[in-house]
């Protein structure tokens, strides 16, 4: 409800300073209207924002000597800033370096004795180890190379009492952890991610998305006829869009569900994504009937809990921290640098953003701003637990945008760390963050106790003595009134 009027409250005073041909200060913004760099207040509201990041270039395939690229479906970096681009329409992979020069082109590997190829593949991961696994596609399989381009195991349609009959096995995204157990999402599988095991045998599906559907509905299924049932909407659970994996082998995970978007995935499948912020990562928190909900398409983790989402219907990345809080946006659709046609995978190749579009087979790189980067260093070091530096890089981030609110809870959390918990508590009721404040004035509280405990105690025991013989005066007076007078 409180979002609700503040929605409402911010409508207005757009429509009041329009007609008065003021504009709105230069801080209230419209996502819809294609603004490129904002953020949400606690309150809900648009509020500008300085630009994160910039379009820099854009390489496409001639560009990088390797001919036109055809629907190209996936990007993966590696950690030594190997760039590998998955150039599906043309079956192959492209391996270039951290200046875009060309490297290699992998198309065809040995099986058995014989040459065999890709079928339209949708999605690459390469471990730790420089080993390849493709998600074969047309072909109905995983393949995994060694870094010579060696066959190591092809994963052909598993067999398991887990799987319904004429189960059609169709990889469309894979990952793999440091065990080298591989996780794919597969095309028509709502039961999650399946999972298998260092040798390729499917062990078990992971994550899967709940149902939800309307009380309402569900009563009426109850009470209707079988024909009447099967006329009716199933309440069955969404697909996975897309997925990632970070150092510490958790998955991050992306489905077409209107909440939800995103999720931390644990080894038991339980979603651990924190979601501190104003509002769940989860892209535009607002939009038209036009353009539709938010849809994500792709999410890329990065250090320090850092992780990105890309909305292929506004074409948009959305950053944000550890604890779910938004830190910024670039993007969208259109004909200019920076934005896109058909978006469909993000990468990070050291600080900047790597960004695949699909239909004008082009390779978008962002660089972070000077806002950028300071913001991006503040939470590192937040995370890192370098409390002096997260604070004066919060500072100096807010300097540069008084509108990101988030900053002074993290300045809040830094001088939280550093045991002055008073102007912690000033920082927190300026961030609107209410479990911070909490926790910083119980800590507050214990601290001038125990630094004015003499005094206290001091004060307490003159308090009691005081009472005593004021209690001990008023009783002797009291007696010398009550003796008789002599005759």
């Amino acid at each position: 409800m409180l979002k609700r009027i503040a929605h409402l409250r911010g409508c207005l005073l757009l429509a009041i300073c329009c007609l008065l041909g003021l504009g709105a200060g230069g801080t209230l913004v419209h996502a819809n209207d294609g603004a490129s760099s904002y953020n949400y207040s606690y309150w809900g509201d648009t509020v500008a924002a300085p630009r994160a990041y910039e379009a820099t270039s854009l390489y496409n395939g001639a560009k990088l000597g390797a001919g036109q690229l055809k629907n190209p479906a996936d990007l993966f970096v590696t950690a030594d800033q190997q760039l590998y681009v998955l150039d599906s329409g043309n079956n192959r992979i492209l391996v270039l370096d951290r200046q875009f020069k060309l490297l290699r082109v992998i198309d065809s590997f040995q099986r058995d004795g014989k040459q065999e190829s890709f079928l339209n593949p949708q999605g690459l991961f390469v471990t730790d180890r420089q080993e390849l696994i493709v998600a074969d596609t047309g072909n109905k399989r995983i393949v995994h190379l060694d870094q010579d381009g060696r066959l190591v195991k092809v994963i052909d349609s598993p067999k398991s009492e887990l799987l319904a009959e004429g189960f059609k096995f169709e990889p469309v995204r894979v990952v793999a952890d440091k065990a080298q157990r591989i996780y794919a999402m597969a095309a028509g599988v709502y039961d999650g991610f399946m999972e298998f095991s260092a040798s390729g045998d499917f062990t078990s599906f992971i994550g899967a998305n709940r149902v939800n559907f309307d009380p309402t509905d569900y009563l009426w299924k109850m009470l209707s006829t079988r024909q009447q049932r099967s006329q009716m909407v199933m309440f069955t659970p969404t697909e996975f869009t897309n997925l990632d994996i970070n150092d510490e082998g958790f998955l991050y995970a992306t489905n077409g569900q209107a909440s939800d978007n995103v999720k931390k995935l644990n080894a038991q499948g339980s979603d651990i994504l924190r979601r501190e912020g104003y509002f769940p990562p989860e892209g535009d928190i607002r939009f038209t009937s036009l353009d539709g909900p938010t849809r994500l398409v792709d999410i890329d983790v990065a250090d320090s809990e850092i992780f990105a989402i890309l909305d292929a219907t506004r074409g948009r990345i959305f950053t944000y921290n550890g604890d779910g809080h938004f830190m910024y946006v670039f993007g969208g659709i259109g004909n200019q640098l920076g934005e896109f046609n058909t978006p469909v995978a993000i990468e990070r190749l050291g600080d900047d953003y790597l960004v695949l579009d699909q239909a004008l087979g082009e390779i978008t790189v962002f660089q972070s701003t000077e806002y950028g980067r300071t913001l991006n260093e503040a939470v590192r070091s937040y995370y890192k637990g370098e409390e002096e530096k997260a604070y004066e890089l919060f500072q100096q981030t807010i300097n540069m945008n008084a509108n990101l609110e988030f900053a002074y809870s993290g300045i809040g959390k830094a001088l939280l760390r550093q045991g002055e918990y008073g102007d912690a508590m000033r920082y927190f009721k300026q961030s609107m963050d209410q479990k911070g404040y909490s926790k910083a004035f119980l800590l507050y509280r214990k601290q001038v106790l125990r630094e004015h405990f003499t005094a206290i105690m001091t004060g307490v025991a003159v308090l009691a003595v005081a009472l005593v013989l004021l209690r001990r005066y008023l009783k002797h007076k009291g007696g010398k009134k009550n003796v008789p007078m002599e005759a």
